[in-house]
């Protein structure tokens, strides 16, 4: 049976009569912490499931409860019989106040089935009582649909998951049938690990060498001197970046290396030039130069280097394109440029490649510009439709070849139950589950296949990948074996 996939966070609403089997539905496919049942309530402010004399005050905490999830944006099934218009309403408008889909999920269970299931329960439904609810259940299938639900679903299987795997199933089948070719690159964005300092070399060399036997195509790193606020704290360990990458170079024999990306103020950029050419050279022609405006300006600062404007920052970026390539060719002629003035571009030995890929990270208008007119590739953010249209973009800037690849945080679980493990151990204390898991794009193997799938379809070659879960590399070779042909 096809997977329906819900995007997080969303509202669902279940609805039928007693004994046709909604908490069953719900317990095999949703977590337990998102559901709200009236039974499991009714136990809590009463003497058990049973008992009914507690239901008034079950209602009243579920409709807190509700109230209290949806107000925080996060994924509520509510299980409860359902029959009640006004409380279904009220649930939908809830939802809608805090701009999430809600859906209802309709169980058409036979009337003889429902009867049978209750007989075998220890603890039955009135007979009297069903037969209300399966009376009801007939008026409120007809009145679902009329009700303004983003959709009205039959018990299927359906699974909650960020926006971007939405549409991934389809992308995957694509993938399947029709197989694109996709490169994958590991950026390593933390040098934190649990064997400490002293064996930081060993424990490189040892990601360096799963990472090859996963199958990826590169290995970049990030070029700061201090780890940056979106991924840890500044006194975390940091190691410079184009001395890991030559020691990169010393434990792999098969993944290009690179930046992701060099600041352009960070390094006189003839030196830049040399440091790059030397990687090459020794890495077997393996170097790509990443380079960028740099936007850390509390780095600088720490440094005591400047943080000059951004149209100067620009215009450095610009003439580094056109500087790097004259220094890696041959002969020693200067290079003159609106900010740059380099008398001799003597860089010998020149790289092994015939052209050390030039990579632009960035995503604005203006660096696509630069880039369309000096780079070989350009690194960009967003979702799918955010890529396709900064290929567009691209295609209408230049007709020379120039690729577009893609950075992303990424998280793979082996299968559902095993991402929500993921994201319940990893997520920071402070941060709801789904919110996490769209920040981290926590999927399985398939939702990555199809994410990837998109990706490619909407014009990138390579994905550069941070994982915040160096042990989840097996189950990333397996979507990057999806892309082999």
């Amino acid at each position: 049976m096809d997977e329906l996939k819900l995007p997080s966070p969303c509202v669902v609403i279940l609805v039928g009569p007693g004994a046709s089997g909604k908490s069953t539905w719900a317990a095999e496919r949703f977590a337990a912490d998102l559901i709200v049942s009236s039974d499991r309530l009714r136990a809590l402010v009463g003497a058990g499931e049973d008992d009914l004399a507690a239901s008034a005050d079950a209602f009243a905490l579920l409709e807190e409860v509700v109230r209290q999830r949806i107000g925080r944006r996060l994924t509520t099934v509510i299980d409860t019989l359902g029959l009640d218009r006004e409380r279904r309403l009220r649930w939908l408008e809830l939802a809608r106040v805090a701009g999430m889909p809600c859906v209802a999920v309709g169980f058409d269970t036979p009337a003889a089935e429902c009867r049978a299931r209750n007989r075998s329960r220890e603890k039955r439904i009135p007979a009297d009582v069903l037969t209300s609810q399966l009376r009801s259940w007939a008026a409120v299938k007809k009145e679902l649909p009329t009700e303004g639900y983003d959709d009205v679903l039959e018990p299927a299987v359906v699974r909650v998951v960020p926006s971007a795997f939405v549409d991934a199933g389809a992308a995957a089948v694509r993938q399947a049938e029709a197989p694109e070719r996709l490169r994958f690159g590991l950026q390593l964005s933390s040098y934190t690990h649990k064997a400490g300092r002293a064996e930081t070399a060993a424990w490189i060399r040892e990601v360096a060498t799963k990472t090859e036997a996963a199958g990826f195509d590169a290995i970049y790193v990030m070029d700061h001197f201090r780890q940056i606020p979106q991924v840890g704290r500044a006194w975390d360990d940091f190691l410079e970046s184009w001395t890991t990458l030559g020691y990169l170079a010393a434990c792999t024999s098969r993944v290009r290396l690179g930046t992701l990306v060099s600041g352009i103020t960070y390094r006189n950029v003839a030196h830049l030039g040399k440091i790059a050419a030397t990687l090459d050279v020794l890495s077997g022609g393996r170097a790509v130069c990443g380079v960028g405006l740099a936007w850390f300006e509390a780095e600088h600062k720490a440094y005591g280097w400047t943080f000059p404007p951004v149209a100067e920052r620009y215009a450095l970026l610009e003439d580094a394109l056109q500087l790097l390539p004259v220094l890696w060719g041959p002969g020693n002629k200067p290079f003159h440029g609106a900010v740059l003035d380099v008398p001799d571009t003597t860089c010998y030995p020149r790289p092994l490649q015939d052209r050390l890929p030039l990579l632009v990270g960035g995503s604005g208008r203006r660096t696509l510009r630069v880039a369309a007119r000096h780079a070989d590739a350009v690194n960009v953010f967003g979702d799918v439709a955010t890529v396709r249209k900064h290929a567009d973009y691209l295609r209408e800037l230049t007709d020379r070849p120039i690729e577009l690849t893609h950075l992303s945080t990424t998280l793979v679980g082996k299968d559902h139950r095993d991402v929500d493990e993921l994201v319940s151990r990893l997520r920071p204390r402070n941060q709801n589950p789904a919110r996490y898991a769209a920040s981290v794009n926590a999927g399985t193997i398939a939702d990555q296949i199809g994410r990837f799938r998109e990706l490619s379809e909407a014009g990138v070659a390579e994905v550069m990948i941070s994982l915040p879960d160096l042990d989840t590399l097996d189950s990333v070779a397996e979507v990057i074996s999806a892309f082999r042909l």
